[in-house]
C-alpha cells in the first residue's frame, strides 16, 4: 500500500485543535507502516489588494512568526504521541493556496492526514474549506479525524468498512484490510442493499433481500480474506440509508473506511453523499478512499 520514497504520510497542519488530532493520528498510523511523517504548513499570500507597504510588511513577519509557532508546537504534540519510537519527521514550509499545496503534495504521499475544520472564518463549519476540497482532489487516501475522536481505548476496537461492489468500493476495502492487518483488529464490513430508508411493505420479504446482500457481501470479500487470513470480518447486512449504519458503528470502531462515491444516482459526483456525511459526523477517523 505503500512506496518506498515520497512524503510518507502527509498532515497538513494550521496548529488547530483538529490539526493536532490528526498528526496524534498520522504518528501512530507512520510507526504502523514504517514511513516518515511530513508535516506541512502553509502560509497564505496577502491580499492583494492591501496597499500599505508598512503594514504588508508587518504581516508578512506576523505570519512566518505563527508559523514557527504552529511548526513547534506540532513538533511537541508529535513527539508525545508516540514517545518510544518517533517516526522519522520532515517539515516542509510553503507559500501558496492551502488547497493547491496540498493538493500538488499529495501526489508523493502514502495518504494525506487532515483535521476535519481548521482556523480561519470556515473553521466552524462541520467540514472546513481545506478538507472538503482535498476530498475531492487530493493524489492518494485523505484521513479526516476530529478532535476528540481518538480514544486511548480505541485500539482493540475494528475497523469499519462501507462496501457496495463499484470502483471507490473496491479501493477502499483494499485500504480497510491493510489497515485491520496491521493493527491486529477485526474488520467489521457493512453492505446496505437499499440506498434510502425502506421499511417493510405487504408480502416483503426481508429475510430473501438478506440472504442476496449476504451473498454480495461473501462474493467482494472472499479474495481480500483469502489474501489477509489474519483478518477476522464481521459481516453487517442492512435495509436502510449505508450512512446512518456507518456513523452508528463508529461509535465502536477505530477508523472508518469509505469509498469516495458509489453506485446509484450519485455515482458521477466526485464525492459521494454517504462518505460526505460519515466524513461529517463519524465517531471516530475517517479514510476516504477515492477509485
Amino acid at each position: 500500500m505503500t512506496s518506498p520514497a515520497g512524503l510518507g504520510i502527509l498532515v497538513g497542519i494550521d496548529g488547530s485543535p483538529e490539526s493536532h488530532a490528526a498528526v496524534r493520528w498520522a504518528a501512530d498510523e507512520a510507526v504502523l507502516r514504517h514511513r516518515p511523517v511530513t508535516l506541512m504548513h502553509v502560509v497564505s499570500p496577502i491580499i492583494a489588494s492591501w496597499s500599505i507597504e508598512a503594514v504588508l510588511s508587518d504581516y508578512q513577519v506576523w505570519q512566518e512568526d505563527h508559523a514557527d509557532n504552529v511548526i513547534a508546537r506540532t513538533l511537541d504534540t508529535l513527539r508525545t504521541a508516540v514517545p518510544g519510537s518517533p517516526p522519522d519527521v520532515r517539515v516542509e514550509r510553503r507559500h501558496g493556496g492551502p488547497v493547491a499545496e496540498l493538493t500538488a503534495a499529495s501526489a508523493d504521499a502514502d495518504l494525506i492526514v487532515l483535521g476535519s475544520r481548521g482556523l480561519g472564518p470556515v473553521g466552524a463549519a462541520v467540514l472546513g474549506s481545506v478538507s472538503r476540497a482535498l476530498l475531492h482532489h487530493a493524489g492518494c487516501p485523505v484521513v479526516l479525524v476530529r478532535e476528540g475522536v481518538v480514544r486511548s481505548t480505541d485500539r482493540g476496537l475494528p475497523v469499519v468498512l462501507g462496501i457496495d461492489g463499484s470502483p471507490a468500493s473496491e479501493a477502499a476495502t483494499a485500504f480497510a484490510f491493510d489497515e485491520a492487518s496491521r493493527r491486529g483488529v477485526d474488520l467489521v464490513a457493512l453492505h446496505a442493499w437499499s440506498d434510502v430508508a425502506v421499511f417493510p411493505f405487504l408480502g416483503m420479504d426481508w429475510h430473501q433481500f438478506e440472504e442476496q446482500g449476504h451473498e454480495v457481501l461473501a462474493e467482494r470479500l472472499a479474495g481480500w480474506q483469502e489474501r489477509y487470513p489474519d483478518v477476522t470480518i464481521r459481516r453487517r447486512v442492512v435495509c436502510d440509508k449505508p450512512a446512518r449504519w456507518l456513523i452508528d458503528e463508529s461509535n465502536q470502531s477505530q477508523l472508518v473506511v469509505v469509498g469516495s462515491r458509489g453506485r446509484g444516482g450519485i455515482s458521477g459526483m466526485l464525492l459521494g453523499s454517504v462518505s460526505t456525511s460519515v466524513a461529517e459526523s463519524a465517531r471516530a477517523p475517517v479514510a476516504v478512499i477515492r477509485a
